[in-house]
């Protein structure tokens, strides 16, 4: 099986912590060149530092850049793709607070929008002349299983997620002859600070202890157990490798066996 990504330069968006660090690790363990994406420069520091090097010519970078600022985003990470391609596009960011739909202000869905799809669209256009200059490409989108099942009290994040799901499926017909593929990661309870907020969330809304809350979402995971980060970071790394060119346009669900559906 090819999984080299020798020679190859991927961008991870929210790669200063959980799963988008973890995906950076993985992609760095096969060889790529990583730059990592995020608000801060300190944390952004700290998390370069901790990436593997696999080999003498391999060298990771950073960008902070702020995915709520669209202009700025696009031009650091176009002067970045301008010296040297990116084949790899991670497209990670934190997910919306919670609440219901039905009492979400409008103001709350266009900030959700702007960070999520609005970002997205902008770094895809910066980078698809690199990767369809290569021949090479993979967009990995890190969205959530509510694009299958919606999650309760994350309205406007079920709502921006199943947008984010819709885009990628109509880019992965129109860029698969350029040898780019998109695909979208799903990620189920996972051991992040995304996790630790949903906790606290439930728990003041039910006047639970989030201990209780943990064990009642865990009733529901066959597995038993919440997943550690580093195995989304190796379904997203598998997704970007060579050996993954012919999976196109899928959502890969990676929870335990939680949801019900197909």
């Amino acid at each position: 099986m090819n999984l080299d990504l020798t020679g190859k330069h991927a961008l991870v968006c929210g790669g200063s912590q959980g799963i988008g660090k973890a995906a950076a690790i993985e992609l760095a363990l096969l060889g790529a060149d990583v730059t990592l994406l995020a608000r801060t420069q300190e944390s952004l520091d700290a998390a370069v530092a901790a990436l593997p090097t696999t080999h003498a010519a391999q060298a990771h970078a950073t960008i902070a850049a702020d995915m709520r600022d669209p202009a700025a985003l696009r031009a650091k990470v176009e002067a970045v793709a301008g010296s040297r391609a990116v084949h790899v596009f991670v497209n990670n960011t934190g997910g919306p607070p919670g609440g219901t739909a039905h009492a979400a202000g409008v103001d709350e869905y266009l900030a959700a929008f702007n960070q999520h799809l609005v970002a997205a669209q902008t770094l895809l256009q910066a980078l698809l002349p690199g990767m369809k200059a290569a021949g090479y490409g993979r967009v990995v989108n890190v969205i959530s299983t509510s694009v299958k099942e919606p999650i309760r009290n994350l309205g406007v994040s079920n709502t921006i997620r199943g947008a984010t799901a819709s885009w990628a499926k109509t880019l992965a017909g129109e860029l698969g002859p350029f040898g780019i593929t998109v695909n979208n990661v799903l990620p189920g309870y996972t051991k992040t600070q995304r996790l630790e907020q949903i906790l606290g969330d439930r728990a003041k809304a039910t006047g639970k202890n989030e201990s209780e809350v943990a064990a009642a979402m865990l009733a529901t995971v066959p597995a038993g157990r919440f997943a550690d980060a580093s195995e989304l970071g190796a379904v997203i790394a598998f997704l970007a490798s060579p050996a993954a060119g012919y999976i196109n346009g899928i959502n890969v669900p990676v929870d335990g066996g939680r949801m019900q559906s197909l």
